[in-house]
């Protein structure tokens, strides 16, 4: 009894590394880091700017810096010239003096559910987690809304973190969390998905500067998705907690054998 009193007294917290891609001061970033504190020693390491949407972007070609700052409620924290994915890289790489044992990344303002998962800034980052070898988490909040309230979808991510932390993830595996906003008692759950088909309406706005010159802008409506039983579209309609299992092998399997008949092989 002596001895296994004395290996919990020494056994280390859980090491957890957050970033997001709102920006250093969001919202999210602050509730996410506040309901991990329960469960592991965080290290917060947010980009300098909003990177929404950036991908999977890691710098190679340009010195990055990092600069101390205090997250509201007094959270320590650092701030980089990179991106999302930079923040997790770095932290890993030794920015952070300390074992890392999850990445966590969001909370997101807005969903990223479908293909949203190759654009999102939130989810690249916890996929640079995933590819070195370190188990990771991004949560989304399915609203745009400047005042919304990042207490549910936070504590999902701290009970969630709990379990990867005790079960574990399969290797290069991750999960993509969304969460409808709404008032805790009008969610109706937590379902297991899989991802959904985004329907982007993207259109190509042409203008002219004020010296003449053409310059370009992605516009259109804003994106829907199909709300198929199963996915994480049809989760956040109904009112449900989406959590969707991602693996990095993109490799269509189903599809080598056909590749290999169109003779591709030499």
């Amino acid at each position: 009894m002596d001895n296994e009193n004395t290996r919990n007294e020494t056994r280390r917290p859980m090491g957890i590394l957050v970033t997001n891609d709102d920006g250093p001061h969001a919202p999210g970033l602050v509730a996410l880091a506040l309901a991990l504190q329960t469960v592991g020693d965080v290290h917060v390491i947010a980009p300098n700017r909003n990177w929404s949407a950036s991908g999977h972007v890691k710098t190679m070609h340009e010195p990055l810096r990092a600069h101390a700052y205090t997250l509201d409620s007094n959270v320590p924290a650092l701030q980089i010239s990179g991106g999302p994915a930079d923040a997790v890289a770095l932290g890993l790489m030794g920015l952070i003096d300390a074992p890392i044992d999850l990445v966590v990344t969001g909370i997101n303002r807005g969903a990223n559910v479908g293909h949203d998962i190759t654009y999102s800034g939130t989810v690249t980052a916890a996929i640079e987690g995933a590819i070195s070898g370190v188990p990771a988490l991004a949560v989304s909040l399915d609203t745009y809304d400047e005042h919304a309230d990042y207490a549910v979808a936070a504590q999902i991510a701290a009970d969630l973190a709990r379990k990867i932390l005790e079960k574990r993830l399969p290797s290069k595996t991750l999960l993509s969390v969304n969460v409808p906003a709404l008032p805790k008692a009008q969610i109706r759950g937590i379902r297991i998905t899989r991802m959904g088909t985004r329907i982007y309406r993207d259109a190509l706005v042409r203008n002219t500067d004020p010296r003449g010159q053409p310059y370009f802008w992605i516009g259109g409506q804003p994106p829907t998705g199909i709300a198929e039983p199963g996915t994480d579209f049809w989760a956040l309609a109904n009112g449900f907690i989406s959590v969707t299992p991602i693996q990095l092998d993109f490799t269509a399997y189903g599809f080598m054998d056909t590749l290999r008949d169109w003779e591709t092989e030499r």
